[in-house]
């Protein structure tokens, strides 16, 4: 089963900047698409931005841009470049995939890093 680990989240003024890491075992992330996720307190997860295997990118609307999300197929990692940042952006970012073991498919979540914007 592919895992997915997430790192780089932490605390941060508004205005200031993180890099989220999301690495997957294996080779998964070369062939299929990934997006960031987030999940503030009390409210859904919603989708933050994707990324295709051959690295077209779509956008939430609330983070265009000011996020940037990016892969290096040769580390396996696809990162989330999250510039000027808002209180409103705090939320727990999830990482996720969907990928095809043979005739089956299957959906792939991180663990969960968060991100803390303070005023």
């Amino acid at each position: 089963q592919v895992q997915l680990v997430e790192s780089g989240g932490g605390l941060v003024q508004a205005g200031g900047s993180l890099r989220l890491s999301c690495v997957a075992s294996g080779t998964i992330f070369a062939i299929n698409p990934v997006a960031w996720y987030r999940q503030a307190p009390g409210k859904q997860r919603e989708l933050v931005a994707t990324i295709t295997s051959g690295g077209s990118t779509i956008y939430a609307d609330s983070v265009k841009g000011r996020f940037t999300i990016s892969r290096d197929n040769g580390k396996g990692t696809v990162y989330l470049q999250m510039n000027s940042l808002e209180p409103e952006d705090t939320a727990v970012y999830y990482c996720n995939t969907i990928y095809s073991r043979g005739a089956s498919k299957y959906n792939a979540w991180g663990q969960g890093t968060q991100v803390t914007v303070s005023s």
